[in-house]
């Protein structure tokens, strides 16, 4: 009896410290080390200038972006901003066809936090340090709180693009069930940073390729994998 009550108490412990990791999202350990991940310098073309004729393209949706913001896509591109896990799990809930939390989808929340920390963008985002849209225009973006961070950091290629598609490459092979559902969110999640104005469509674009090219990575690394296959029988366990 008194084993029992102790595997039980221990297990109530690591549940406690394993959601506890999770409170600073951005601190959780990435899946791979810097020096593992695609070098985003060396393998996107250069970060658009004004004078290309990307830009023209940029700049037009720059301006479809402004119009969303007084529609329900402009509150929905202002959630999506939000990366703490609890939020990342709710928001690609509805594609996926049940309610992910942090208590039902464990593995899972700790896989996303790990993903969310590697650095596939940081290479291209220093070298060009591309200024975004809302600084370069003058006018205020749809996520203010945020003004103070991004105007110090590039804006090629977005981070949040690439981790939104990387997010939803690795939750169709957990759910291929839904798969158009999670790609097509997915997607969207990258627009809403062109709708709140703090990235440019080519950012996006460019931030998609090293999403992809993330989870490509990821595959060749074997505690990904395994964390991967434990994350497809929570979420089976989940939907019985």
């Amino acid at each position: 009896m008194k084993r029992v009550l102790f595997l039980a108490c221990a297990l109530l412990l690591s549940l406690s410290v394993f959601a506890q990791d999770l409170d600073d999202t951005w601190n959780y350990p990435a899946l791979l080390p810097a020096s593992d991940c695609p070098n985003s310098l060396l393998i996107l073309p250069e970060a658009p200038l004004p004078n290309d004729a990307v830009f023209a393209y940029d700049f037009s949706q720059y301006l479809w972006g402004k119009l969303q913001r007084k529609e329900e896509r402009g509150a929905q591109a202002a959630q999506d901003a939000k990366l703490d896990i609890d939020n990342v799990l709710a928001n690609f809930s509805p594609s996926m066809g049940v309610t992910l939390t942090r208590t039902n989808s464990p593995v899972l929340a700790h896989l996303l936090a790990g993903l969310l920390n590697c650095q596939a963008t940081t290479t291209a985002k220093k070298h060009y340090m591309r200024v975004r849209p809302f600084v370069l225009f003058n006018e205020p973006s749809l996520t203010s709180e945020d003004e103070p961070f991004l105007v110090t950091d590039g804006s090629y290629p977005s981070g949040h693009a690439a981790y939104g598609w990387a997010v939803a490459l690795i939750l169709t092979e957990i759910n291929p069930d839904r798969q158009n559902e999670i790609l097509k969110y997915g997607y969207e999640f990258g627009q809403s940073r062109v709708i709140c104005g703090v990235h440019f469509q080519s950012d996006v674009d460019a931030g998609r390729i090293m999403g992809a090219a993330m989870v490509a990575r990821l595959h060749a690394d074997k505690d990904f994998t395994k964390q991967l296959c434990k994350a497809k029988k929570e979420f089976r366990k989940l939907s019985e």
